[in-house]
């Protein structure tokens, strides 16, 4: 049990930290994204350097405080948030350098605090690739990326955060810092403690630093939407695209989410007189010898003789490239306003999509009447499955039956083996899922790492597992 942060500590803590760090907690730290639900904080520390959230961490494992790391806010899961307490919020805004860049070695080390969308500024500037791509990346902090194992629209490429990842420093209970921030691709020098901080979410260690794999830059982008007859036949288009090489995302969406872009009046272009039902938007990175207009127009040519597609537009710009991109990645901002009654964030083996998509709906509309809009990284396995009222009600209308809605969803996942947290992290919204759908092997070693690594339990308790 942690204890809280009284005026006397407080002042206690302000003597050890740097003109600037200690500040007042304030509600763009103690709220997240979707609204909720609010935090609470007895004090939000911003240090300046890992020495220095190493000092904080000592002063909190010495007074039994709990300690919550804060990256850029953006976590869906609320995982940056004690509802109840008095804890020290520590946050890595200060801590945004880029420490270096090796583009021989496809290599950048970079702080916690740095900005998703500026670490992609500077690998351009050194002519090359980060490709870590989500909606959040103006705001989001890669020490927040890599704490909740972020994924995104290129993970069918590149992989999630963690496979972007070669090495980390970070703080960890004790205050001891941990010092794996190596540019290596081999080290096999037993237990990976890189990859438990990665996807811990704050729970076992603060990251403060990380060396990042870049990418040379595709020579050539290409994308595309297309109109496919069912999630089947966007399964077996993916399968054609992969064939033909260079597939650097491949994105499912429903006519639902095209409908509500419309509904809200966000100003996007619909890509189709008529709203299809189904969707697919596919991005290409190809070599400089390769022309991707002509790669994706020859597979909507065979897709359209095997009766996949029936529809399509390719961009022949730039700028009509970022108008399809668009459609996409407008679509959450439409669900916001809408508003839901259960966001769910999960990822099924790929064959099993369409036979979850068939059998889910049935069983939520036999609970009541209610819209669908699933959408998401189909190339990976990770759809958005979001629940929403009929038109003329609000969310509020099915507060109740909420939980019953998304037991539903998360048991038809687990039917067919899949995860009820693809992307997101587990949080403290899904706490209770992880206890009813893990593995019970896996959360008995994963309580006795926690054990071992925080005895007392400071480090972002009650996220993940239970405090």
């Amino acid at each position: 049990m942690t204890h809280p942060l009284t005026p006397d500590l407080r002042d206690a803590l302000a003597r050890e930290l740097s003109d600037g760090a200690l500040r007042d907690p304030s509600d763009s730290y103690l709220s997240e994204p979707r609204g909720t639900w609010a935090g609470v904080a007895g004090a939000v520390v911003a240090p300046r350097d890992t020495d220095e959230v190493a000092r904080v961490v000592r002063f909190a494992g010495a007074h039994g405080i709990a300690v919550v790391p804060w990256g850029g806010g953006t976590g869906l899961v609320g995982g940056q948030l004690m509802e109840q307490g008095d804890p020290i919020l520590l946050s890595l805004e200060r801590m945004r350098k880029v420490r270096g860049i090796w583009p021989d070695e496809n290599v950048a080390v970079v702080e916690a605090g740095a900005i998703l969308a500026d670490v992609q500024a500077a690998a351009r500037d050194a002519d090359r690739l980060f490709p870590l791509s989500l909606a959040s990346e103006g705001t989001a902090r890669i020490g927040g990326l890599l704490a909740t194992n972020a994924g995104g629209v290129n993970v069918l490429r590149y992989g999630n955060a963690r496979d972007l990842c070669l090495g980390i420093e970070a703080v960890l209970p004790t205050g001891e810092v941990f010092h794996g921030l190596k540019r290596l691709r081999k080290d096999n020098t037993g237990y990976d403690l890189r990859n438990l901080l990665i996807g811990a979410e704050g729970t076992l260690g603060i990251i403060t630093a990380a060396a990042l794999r870049l990418f040379p830059i595709p020579a050539r982008q290409g994308t595309a939407m297309m109109v496919v007859e069912s999630p089947r036949a966007a399964l077996s288009l993916l399968g054609q695209a992969q064939a033909l090489g260079g597939v650097s995302a491949f994105e499912l969406i429903s006519g639902q989410g095209l409908r509500f872009l419309a509904e809200t009046g966000l100003p996007v272009k619909q890509p189709f007189a008529d709203v299809p039902d189904w969707c697919v938007l596919i991005d290409l990175g190809l070599g400089a010898r390769d022309d991707p207009a002509e790669v994706l127009e020859t597979l909507f040519t065979q897709a359209f003789e095997a009766g996949l597609v029936s529809d399509g537009v390719i961009a022949s710009s730039e700028a009509q490239r970022q108008e399809l991109w668009a459609v996409r990645e407008t679509i959450p901002e439409a669900n916001k306003r809408i508003g839901a009654i259960v966001s769910n964030d999960i990822s099924l083996p790929l064959s099993e999509i369409p036979g979850f998509l068939d059998a889910c709906a049935p069983r939520l509309r036999a609970v009541t009447d209610l819209r669908i809009n699933a959408f998401g990284h189909l190339g990976d396995g990770n759809l958005h499955y979001n629940l929403f009222p009929p038109e003329g009600h609000a969310k509020a209308d099915y507060k109740a039956m909420a939980g019953d809605l998304r037991r539903i969803v998360d048991d038809a996942v687990a039917e067919r083996g899949g995860s009820f947290s693809a992307e997101h992290g587990v949080g403290r919204l899904k706490v209770a899922e992880l206890e009813r759908y893990g593995d019970p092997a896996k959360l008995q070693a994963m309580r006795a790492i926690k054990a071992a690594l925080d005895p007392k339990g400071i480090l972002n308790p009650g996220a993940v597992l239970k405090a």
